[in-house]
C-alpha cells in the first residue's frame, strides 16, 4: 500500500479530536465552500469530481482504522476508533455524506457558496469535519482553473478586437509551462487539468492522464516540436545557425509548427541574421510556421521589437480588421508572463499595429506555483448543526478581521433562469430538508448532489466542463 493511500490519515492532526468537542445530542453537521474575495471577482469550479473518485471511492477498512488507531495513540491525540469501525461494519466503508455543488467549470462570482458537505447518519455526524482538509484541497484547481480563465478573457478582447478569427485562436493563447515549477508531480496534474479547462495547449503530461483518468478525455491538450537552450547551445556560438537549420529540417513541413528559443546569445541578431537572412528561404519554402521564442528581458518591449525585425524580414499581411499579420513566423513568450504582464503586451502591440494572431504564450510558476489558498481566500465552515432535534446556526465572527465572518445555517447557491445571477440563499431551520427550499420568483437550485454515501452522482466529461467555463464572460 502506498504510504498516504489511507484516507483516516489524510487530514490534520487536531481532527481526530473533534468528535468529542461538538455539544452533547449533536447527530448533524452542515459545512459549505467558498471564496471570501482574493485577486478575483468570480472563480471557475473545478476538481471535486477528481477529488471523490482519487479519495472516497474507495472504502476503508478494519486494517485501515487499525493503522489510524496506532499512528494518533503514538502521535499524541485521541482517535475515533469505533466511530470509524462502525462506518466499516455500517456503511461498508463509504463516507456517509452528502456532497452538492455546482457544476465544474460553472463560473461564480466571490463570497457565494460553491460546494456544501452533509452529514447523512446521525452516529457520524462528525465525519464532514474530519475531511475538511482533504476537501477543502479544492481551493488549488479552483485557483488554477479562475486564473486561467481570466487570462483567456484578458486575450480574448484582444482577439475580439484585433483578429479575423478569434474563436480558432484563442484555444491555443495559453500554454502550460508549469510542470518543473510546481512543488509535486500530483501539483503538476490537478493544476495543468486545471488550465485545460480553459485552453488546449500544454507541456505538462501528467494533466493529460489527470484528465483522462477522471474526467473522460482521451486526449485533453496538444503540443508541438520545441527548442531548449541545450539543443542550441551544443551547437555553439559559432554554429548557432546550424542549429536552426537542424530545427528546419527535422521539424518544419508544410503546415506544421515548430517552436525554436532564439535568445541563447543574441535575439535579435539571431532574427535578422540567421532567420530573417540566411534561413529565410528555407523557413518559407518549408511551408511550416515557425515561431521564434524570446526568453529573457522586458517581455513587453522584447515581443514588440522581436515582431518588428520579423516584419522586416518575412513581411505582413493586413487583416479584415486593420491588424498586421506576420507571414511565415510567430512569437511565442515564456519568460515573465503572468495575469498582468498578458494584457500590458497585447497592449503593446497591438498600439503599433499588430494582430494578436502573431502571439502565443507560455506560463509556468504565475499559473501553477505562484498562488496559495488566500489567493482566492478559500474556506472551508460549518455553518450548522442539529443539536437535540433543532438545526442551530454555526459560525464565526471575529472583531478582529470582518472578512472571516462565516455564513450561518444550511444553504444553498441559486442562479437567476433569465439572468444568471448567483444568490446564496439560507435554509429555514424548521426545514426538513432542502428540498424545502421555496425559490425567490425567477431562480432555480444551481447546485446539484454530486456525491451521497459512497455514490458519486453527477459525473462529466472535461468537454463538458470546458463549454461551460468558456460560455461564461467578464
Amino acid at each position: 500500500m502506498h504510504y498516504l493511500d489511507n484516507l483516516l490519515l489524510n487530514t490534520d492532526s487536531y481532527k481526530a479530536s473533534h468528535w468529542l468537542q461538538y455539544p452533547p445530542g449533536t447527530d448533524a453537521t452542515f459545512f459549505y465552500v467558498q471564496s471570501r474575495g482574493g485577486l478575483y471577482d468570480r472563480t471557475v469550479f473545478f476538481g471535486l469530481q477528481a477529488l471523490l473518485k482519487e479519495y472516497l471511492a474507495k472504502p476503508i477498512t478494519h486494517a485501515d482504522v487499525d493503522t489510524a488507531r496506532d499512528l494518533f495513540a503514538a502521535h499524541g491525540v485521541p482517535f475515533n476508533e469505533d466511530g470509524w469501525r462502525y462506518i466499516v461494519d455500517t456503511h461498508a466503508g463509504l463516507m456517509p455524506i452528502r456532497i452538492r455543488a455546482v457544476p465544474e467549470g460553472t463560473v461564480v462570482p466571490v463570497h457565494n457558496a460553491l460546494m456544501t458537505i452533509e452529514s447523512t447518519d446521525p452516529q457520524a455526524f462528525w465525519v464532514p469535519s474530519y475531511l475538511e482538509t482533504m476537501l477543502l484541497r479544492i481551493w488549488y484547481p479552483v485557483t488554477v482553473a479562475t486564473t486561467s480563465w481570466h487570462a483567456k478573457q484578458t486575450i480574448r478582447q484582444y482577439l475580439e478586437r484585433t483578429s479575423d478569427d478569434p474563436e480558432g485562436q484563442l484555444p491555443f493563447k495559453l500554454h502550460d509551462f508549469g510542470s518543473r515549477g510546481v512543488s509535486s508531480l500530483e501539483s503538476a496534474a490537478i493544476g495543468g487539468a486545471a488550465h485545460l479547462v480553459n485552453f488546449l495547449g500544454t507541456d505538462t503530461v501528467s494533466a493529460l492522464l489527470y484528465a483522462k483518468s477522471f474526467y473522460h478525455a482521451p486526449m485533453a491538450g496538444y503540443s508541438i516540436p520545441a527548442a531548449e537552450h541545450s539543443t542550441i547551445t551544443s551547437w555553439g556560438r559559432d554554429g548557432e545557425v546550424d542549429a536552426y537549420r537542424n530545427m528546419l529540417a527535422q521539424f518544419a513541413k508544410p503546415g506544421a509548427l515548430v517552436a525554436v528559443v532564439s535568445d541563447s546569445y543574441d535575439i535579435y541578431h539571431a532574427i535578422t541574421e540567421h532567420w530573417g537572412t540566411t534561413l529565410r528561404q528555407q523557413v518559407i519554402d518549408s511551408g511550416a510556421t515557425v515561431v521564434i521564442r524570446p526568453d529573457s528581458g522586458d517581455p513587453v518591449t522584447v515581443v514588440l521589437k522581436c515582431l518588428e525585425l520579423l516584419d522586416e524580414a518575412f513581411g505582413h499581411s493586413v487583416n479584415g480588421k486593420g491588424y498586421k499579420v506576420l507571414n511565415h513566423v510567430r512569437v511565442i513568450q515564456g519568460d515573465g508572463v503572468n495575469p498582468t504582464s498578458i494584457g500590458q503586451i497585447l497592449a503593446h502591440i497591438t498600439d503599433a499595429g499588430y494582430a494578436a494572431d502573431n502571439l502565443a504564450f507560455g506560463m509556468g510558476g504565475a499559473l501553477l506555483q505562484r498562488l496559495d489558498r488566500d489567493t482566492q481566500k478559500f474556506a472551508l465552515k460549518c455553518s450548522a448543526a442539529r443539536v437535540n432535534g433543532r438545526w442551530i446556526d454555526v459560525y464565526k465572527d471575529p472583531v478582529t478581521d470582518s472578512g472571516k465572518q462565516s455564513k450561518r445555517g444550511r444553504m444553498s447557491l441559486l442562479r437567476h433562469r433569465e439572468y444568471g445571477q448567483f444568490r446564496t440563499v439560507p435554509v429555514p431551520a424548521t426545514a426538513a430538508s432542502l428540498a424545502d427550499l421555496e425559490m425567490p420568483l425567477g431562480f432555480e437550485d444551481a447546485m446539484v448532489t454530486v456525491w451521497e454515501n459512497g455514490q458519486l452522482l453527477h459525473d462529466e466529461a472535461l468537454e463538458q466542463i470546458r463549454s461551460r467555463a468558456n460560455t461564461a464572460r467578464l
